[in-house]
């Protein structure tokens, strides 16, 4: 069976139903094993059956009470000065994902938007099986006939639930397609240097800083250069290493040569709009990250 050849696309139908690179991961490897023992080339093609399998893992996986989120979706704003509070465990957070394993080159521009660390996060609040038929629906665009299948329901169910989900699906702001270049090596000399100024001059005024597993969370440009002037530069003399996550610019953060944080930058007009930083380093091997700045260097040299 050609198993591998659906692995990016059912990874990223998983991860956007799931929230987690890990366990989407676990579902589509899941999927593959059953797959193995259950499919039959006389009951048609393999990728619906495929999706069958994963949507079943999904929903399954799903069943618990709690929803992944961001920290904006878990309370207001903190002001400069409060404390970080008790960190949430990692079942929690919506969790950044490779671009690579989740997006379609031939379909960047489209599956970019789908695979935002927001628009995620907005899937969330979906019950589960509304989420499958808006992800079927209107990011895999399956039709009405081939979903309601895949759900053993029928089409008017699937267009019933799908316009349920789209009308309770919250909106989110669209980011930039591209990223200036010039923008990011700005962002990561200034941030190197630990230089407030220059990096509080690549925010938007609205822009928001966030650090899971904490629920503490900022808004504003000046409160976020605040923080920064009064926390002692905690983060003074890091290493960045570029790579891509959920569609946009990211970074692995190294303090002291270690691994320490996944940063994920969003920008729009420009400007950064928001920056996720997701202070555990047991993201770094799902990058394909070095556990170590020095090993980054050997390997470059």
């Amino acid at each position: 069976m050609e198993l591998e050849a659906h692995r990016a696309e059912l990874t990223g139908y998983c991860y956007r139903m799931l929230g987690s690179g890990f366990e989407a991961e676990d579902a589509v490897q899941e999927a593959f094993v059953r797959a193995w023992r259950t499919y039959d080339p006389g009951r048609g093609p393999l990728r619906p059956w495929l999706f069958h399998l994963a949507t079943n893992i999904c929903l399954d996986m799903l069943r618990g009470p709690q929803r992944r989120a961001r920290a904006m979706d878990l309370g207001p704003a903190a002001v400069p000065g409060a404390e970080l509070g008790v960190p949430l465990p990692e079942s929690r957070w919506v969790q950044p994902v490779p671009d690579a394993r989740v997006l379609d080159p031939a379909d960047l521009a489209v599956s970019r938007e789908t695979v935002r660390l927001a628009f995620v996060a907005a899937l969330q609040h979906l019950p589960p099986r509304q989420r499958a038929v808006l992800i079927l629906r209107d990011v895999l665009k399956w039709s009405a006939a081939e979903t309601a299948d895949l759900l053993a329901t029928t089409v008017t169910s699937v267009n019933s639930a799908l316009q349920r989900a789209r009308t309770r699906l919250p909106a989110t702001a669209p980011l930039d397609a591209e990223v200036d270049e010039g923008l990011l090596a700005r962002y990561v000399s200034a941030f190197e240097r630990y230089d407030v100024d220059t990096l509080v001059s690549l925010l938007h005024e609205d822009a928001t800083s966030s650090m899971p597993p904490f629920t503490w969370w900022l808004r504003g440009r000046s409160d976020i250069r605040a923080v920064l002037l009064a926390s002692g530069a905690p983060c003074a003399g890091s290493r960045l290493l570029p790579t891509r996550a959920n569609g946009c610019p990211a970074f692995g953060q190294y303090l002291n040569g270690e691994p320490f944080a996944l940063v994920v930058m969003e920008v729009a007009g420009g400007l950064i709009v928001g920056e996720t930083t997701y202070l555990d380093p047991g993201l770094f091997p799902l990058f394909g990250l070095p556990m170590s700045f020095e090993a980054a260097l050997r390997t470059e040299g």
